[in-house]
């Protein structure tokens, strides 16, 4: 693949924004001279305060010091060197979010293997692909898991299991009572390389069979310290592991942070438990992913809105409203208003600040979206609750995040500035290229598909099309496959009109465009199953099944109402003019969705080729649904 002639300027090219390199919270460890894999940077940190917690559960009910953990993570290197892991090898962990996993990882890694996890809800047939492509030798998992991966027929050497002993597995106290007390633990982990492949992760497969990408030490290195160089970081910061671990973004905002920056994680093996684990953790720094910030910002509404005291809950409207127009304001740049200033100070004393320590991001010195695009509204809602968020941009091909700016300088709609010491350039076609040392090994076992990735100069094609302001500022347009050309050749971005009908209908957990090559606009929608089931609850419902609720005149009526209310703010060419609720969830893993939560759209157009004809019928029959046009201003 060769580069694009004509090809942007090179943006970025080593540099950071004026302000991107502030000090505060730095941790010593930045400007001190930095490891050079991961194993010395456990060590490190490990040895800065033995007795300071690093890993706890919610609630605190068990956790390890940092002195234990580094005991535990010798223990294990010895192990597993005794049953025959060593550099080089592959060791996969098949797990929830939970305080056996982090010893057993770094364990390995200090080894010189390459550990990876899997997600939990893969199939016996996708565990084979995964495990037989990436050479897995040992998998470390619950017990719940060991029968499916025995399934998987998998050719594994060992499986050792972190909660019992099924029969044929290891478990963690017999892995750790063989090791050797002969074993050379130092000169193992100073034996590891910096571009030894220190992790694995598999790409969502939203076009095929899912590729392994090899991170190696030197990677994830960067990535770190140059994040730290924009997001300051420092020994004891706290957050949480709530992703699962087979994300690239739990690996890097939990494990990789940890074992540089020497951040306490809260575990939490169950995802929708997070609120409860802020409340608990109250974190300093923290990473999410845009349907979780979404869920956050409907659940502080629907309590408002259920808020029985009259008094109080009037307060908490004005609150919100004297924050939206706070925001509102701010985002033109110009200097807030002294009467709407003193406004604000007033609702914050009295009612947000207390808000933001309910829900436990009262300490948060800066916090993060990325993985997919997040709704405007959202970022603006929390921006004005006082919890600013900036919108990061990367992909595993990137080791996670690439462009990101301070809160504080964040623009919204923007994925901020690449990060220091990585160069970008927009393509003709408006594909963004990025090269530096961020840029992935290779896809393991597969040379042409990494050729095709990378070019011959070392650009990484992201698929991604961008646009860059003067400022260096990066907006992401949508998939470079996904655009929408209608039947005018009009390019649309269906990311982009999804994402607004999801900020104007908080029960929508899903929703597909489409319009490919047609003369109009239509969707196929989903309820989210967590707000429909509380939708259920509040209405006296008694049956929260998808197929009830997409029948309920109420419900339908209310997600014709945030279709036309998301047309309004879309132009006339991208306005959905017809849609149907689908009587189904979608869930992760499934047929609509990665288990990153990316939608499917072939597999999408594909399993709804009836409902998407019955779109596009001269009439529209049972179960299609229009929405009210939309205000004429909204037609440009």
């Amino acid at each position: 693949m060769t580069t694009p002639n004509g090809a942007a300027t090179v943006i970025g090219a080593g540099t950071a924004g004026p302000g991107d390199r502030s000090d505060h919270g730095r941790s010593p460890m930045i400007d001190a001279e930095r490891p050079r894999t991961y194993c010395e940077a456990f060590q490190r940190t490990a040895a800065v305060d033995p007795d300071a917690v690093a890993l706890r559960t919610v609630g605190g009910t068990a956790t390890l010091t940092w002195g234990e953990y580094s005991n535990e993570v010798r223990a294990v290197a010895a192990g597993l060197s005794a049953i025959g892991v060593g550099r080089g090898d592959t060791v996969a962990l098949m797990m929830a979010n939970r305080l056996e996993f982090y010893p057993l990882e770094v364990g390995a890694q200090h080894l010189g293997a390459t550990s990876f996890s899997v997600y939990n809800t893969l199939a016996p047939e996708q565990l084979a692909h995964v495990l037989a492509s990436s050479g897995t030798k040992v998998v470390m998992c619950e017990e719940q898991y060991v029968e499916r991966i025995r399934r998987s027929g998998a050719p594994l050497e060992h499986v050792v299991c972190v909660d019992g002993a099924p029969e044929g597995t290891i478990s963690v106290k017999e892995l750790v009572g063989r090791g050797s007390p002969d074993f050379d633990f130092e000169a193992a982990w100073r034996a590891v390389r910096p571009d030894d492949v220190l992790t694995l992760i598999y790409t969502s497969g939203t076009t095929g069979q899912p590729k392994g990408v090899e991170m190696t030490h030197e990677n994830l290195l960067f990535e770190v310290y140059a994040v730290a160089e924009v997001l300051p970081m420092a020994f004891g910061d706290r957050t949480t592991s709530f992703l699962p671990s087979a994300h690239i973004a739990d690996r890097v905002a939990a494990l990789y942070f940890q074992e540089t920056m020497g951040t306490q994680i809260t575990v939490v093996p169950d995802a929708r438990q997070i609120a409860v684990a802020l409340a608990d953790c109250r974190p300093t720094i923290w990473a999410s992913v845009p349907r979780v910030w979404e869920k956050l910002k409907a659940g502080i509404l629907a309590s408002v809105a259920a808020e029985p005291d009259e008094t109080r809950r009037q307060g908490l409207l004005w609150a919100l409203d004297v924050a939206a127009r706070k925001t509102e304001a701010g985002m033109t740049g110009a200097e807030l208003p002294a009467e709407l200033a003193a406004e604000y100070a007033k609702a914050d004393e009295l009612v947000l600040s207390k808000l933001r320590a309910k829900l436990g991001l009262d300490r948060l010195r800066w916090a993060v979206s990325g993985a997919a695009p997040i709704p405007k509204e959202v970022l603006a809602f929390f921006s004005g609750l006082g919890v600013p968020i900036a919108e990061v941009w990367g992909m595993s091909e990137l080791s996670c995040v690439a462009s990101v700016t301070s809160p504080a300088e964040h623009r919204l709609g923007t994925v901020g500035r690449l990060l220091p010491g990585m160069e970008g350039r927009i393509a003709e076609d408006g594909e963004f290229l990025v090269r530096g040392p961020l840029v992935m090994k290779s896809y393991r076992g597969q040379p042409a598909k990494t050729a095709e990735a990378i070019d011959g100069d070392g650009w990484l094609h992201t698929g991604d099309v961008m646009t860059v302001d003067g400022d260096g500022y990066l907006t992401v347009v949508d998939r470079k496959k996904e655009l929408i050309i209608n039947a005018a050749g009009k390019n649309m971005s269906p990311a982009h009109i999804e994402n607004v009908m999801k900020a104007a209908c908080p029960l929508l957990g899903g929703i597909a465009t489409i319009g490919d090559g047609r003369s109009y606009n239509t969707a196929l929608a989903v309820l989210d199953a967590d707000a429909a089931a509380a939708y259920a609850a509040r209405h006296g419902l008694p049956d929260a099944s998808a197929a009830a609720l997409a029948a309920d005149a109420d419900v339908v009526g209310q997600i014709t109402a945030g279709i036309a209310a998301g047309n309004a703010r879309l132009s006339r060419t991208e306005q959905i003019k017809r849609f149907q609720i689908l009587p189904a969830f979608w869930e992760p893993g499934g047929d609509e969705l990665t288990l990153t939560s990316k939608l499917r759209r072939r597999p999408v157009a594909e399993k709804y080729a009836a409902e998407i004809e019955a779109l596009y019928a001269d009439r529209p029959g049972a179960g299609v649904f229009e929405p009210e046009p939309a205000p004429a201003s909204a037609a440009f």
